[in-house]
């Protein structure tokens, strides 16, 4: 009997026909469903994510607060085009402490996954308070009232609170010196610096916005923008690829 007459019951079945498809989907739903009952996660660690700073938090809240996720997104698709544009395609792990996640549906402006280094400081100022000044074409709106507006302090506290209440690891200590580590990071040369510095590695302190005194709502952007996709060593994974 050839494989197209053996095929022949289920071309001239319907009812068969259903069965075996529902067959096949119920087995592959098994094999893809029951692993993750055995799983704690399905995110792969990867070495260098760390969560926020207070500073970087808050400035991460001024993004959200002024919807600039509606037009840049932070997913880069393991596409060619997109890889060689933006940098490496993203990893669930960089995620994993975003709540929520700022993938973003559309790309009015370019992917921010890997904008942290990018640019300086400088560059982030003038481009915020006016982006036609560094694009002349850009649809951005300006925020020059970041700069003149200080990050309220006094309830970083509870943001870091409320992150560790849905399992980002920040420790004990890391939320009762909140308000004094947002204060540090803008300046390197307080005496608090050092302690902030131990509670956050691989944190960057360092005036951002170029102006003396309280940390502003410009300082926390940038620091947030600074940070985006440059925690994570890919020269690990690009000579991993090259290896194979």
């Amino acid at each position: 009997m050839s494989v197209w007459t053996r095929h022949q019951i289920f071309e001239k079945n319907s009812i068969i026909l259903l069965i075996g498809i529902l067959l096949v989907v119920a087995i592959g739903g098994l094999v893809e469903i029951t692993p993750l009952f055995y799983l704690k996660s399905t995110i792969e660690k990867v070495d260098g994510i760390r969560p926020y700073t207070p500073l970087e938090l808050a400035g991460r809240n001024i993004y959200v607060r002024e919807g600039c996720y509606l037009c840049h997104s932070q997913m880069i698709r393991p596409l060619r085009d997109e890889v060689e544009r933006y940098g490496h395609y993203s990893l669930a792990a960089e995620s994993m402490y975003d709540h929520p996640f700022q993938w973003g549906s559309k790309r009015t402006g370019p992917d921010l996954a890997r904008v942290g280094a990018k640019y300086s400081d400088e560059w982030h100022v003038t481009h915020l308070r006016n982006p036609r000044s560094i694009v002349p074409q850009s649809v951005m709106p300006g925020y020059p009232f970041l700069a003149s507006n200080e990050v309220d302090a006094s309830q970083i506290g509870d943001h870091l609170r409320t992150q560790q209440i849905i399992g980002v690891p920040y420790t004990d200590d890391q939320v009762q010196n909140a308000a004094a580590d947002l204060k540090a990071q803008v300046d390197p040369d307080s005496p608090g610096a050092d302690a902030f510095l131990k509670r956050y590695p691989k944190a960057v302190a360092r005036n951002f916005d170029g102006k003396p005194g309280n940390p502003t709502e410009m300082d926390a952007l940038i620091a947030y923008l600074q940070m985006l996709g440059t925690l994570v060593d890919f020269t690990l994974y690009n000579e991993k690829a090259n290896l194979r």
